[in-house]
């Protein structure tokens, strides 16, 4: 299984949703973040005649128009996790704050201390939670602009690299922070604005957007966010645009059942979970194919 694959738990989510136990290896390439290129990192290599499992019809056409084949339309981990939940989570407290960020071999600049302050002034008097990426929790010096601002400071964990190191529970802690809060804010539209917006949390974005190190200019940067969807660049984001991009974005609308994305996954002859761990399952319907 290609190791990105298991990024913040998505195979265990899955794995869990289809309600199998020790899944093996995804037949495929698993789409593991938001992004407005083809859903994979900039220079990703394929296997040729490799499935590209991706989380909307946006990112396939994105594909295909960048030559790209095999593409099949399954919709975000996160929108399985949602779908084991026995009810909707009710109304929470204060605000969560996901700044951008980088990863293990590209760092953000910015000011922290301007931003902490500029997040603190527009939402007011309520309880502040920074989440961090691992990396940037794991700098004292990072952590301490927003402790001593008043922000209650946490990370979901590790995504892990190359099959080790990861946290399996990433997503169940992302949606238990989330469900706790009202609002979920950010200086850049990620998949954790989509995640709060799925939940039915308010959304906004502002701020310094920062500079992430050695960009890759294929991407597009903060110019074709805001030409995409200038509709979410606001503190106080409509709800029923932002319920909208989120469906759309993170393939709600395209969720399969668990016996047809096992199927799929090529899980079909893994041992089945224990009855007690199995998911909630939802209506059966016709499996989709590749595109």
């Amino acid at each position: 299984m290609h190791h990105a694959n298991a990024f913040y738990g998505h195979a265990d989510v899955l794995a869990r949703y289809c309600g199998v136990a020790d899944p093996g290896p995804i037949w495929g390439y698993l789409q593991h973040g938001w992004n407005l290129h083809d859903g994979f990192a900039v220079g990703h290599e394929f296997t040729p005649g490799t499935p590209k499992f991706v989380w909307s019809e946006s990112v396939r056409r994105r594909g295909w128009s960048l030559g790209q084949r095999d593409y099949v339309v399954v919709g975000a981990p996160w929108s399985y996790l949602l779908a084991m939940q026995p009810k909707p989570p009710p109304a929470g407290e204060g605000t969560i704050v996901y700044p951008f960020h980088g990863w293990e071999g590209q760092q953000i600049v910015g000011d922290h201390a301007a931003y902490a302050d500029e997040v603190r002034a527009m939402e007011g008097d309520v309880p502040l939670t920074m989440c961090l990426y691992w990396n940037d929790y794991e700098r004292p010096e990072i952590r301490k602009i927003y402790a001593d601002k008043g922000f209650r400071v946490i990370t979901h964990g590790r995504r892990g690299h190359m099959n080790a190191g990861g946290d399996t529970d990433f997503l169940d802690a992302q949606l238990a922070e989330m469900s706790a809060h009202r609002r979920v804010v950010s200086n850049r539209l990620g998949s954790a604005l989509l995640y709060g917006a799925s939940l039915g949390r308010e959304i906004g974005v502002y701020g310094d957007p920062m500079v992430l190190q050695n960009d890759h200019a294929v991407l597009g940067g903060m110019a074709r966010q805001l030409r995409l969807f200038p509709q979410l660049h606001t503190p106080q984001v409509d709800p029923a645009d932002a319920q909208r991009v989120a469906t759309s974005e993170l393939g709600i609308d395209q969720r399969w059942t668990p016996q047809a994305l096992r199927h799929r996954l090529g899980w079909q002859d893994c041992d089945p979970l224990p009855a007690a761990e199995t998911a909630p399952r939802p209506e059966e319907e016709e499996p989709r194919g590749l595109q």
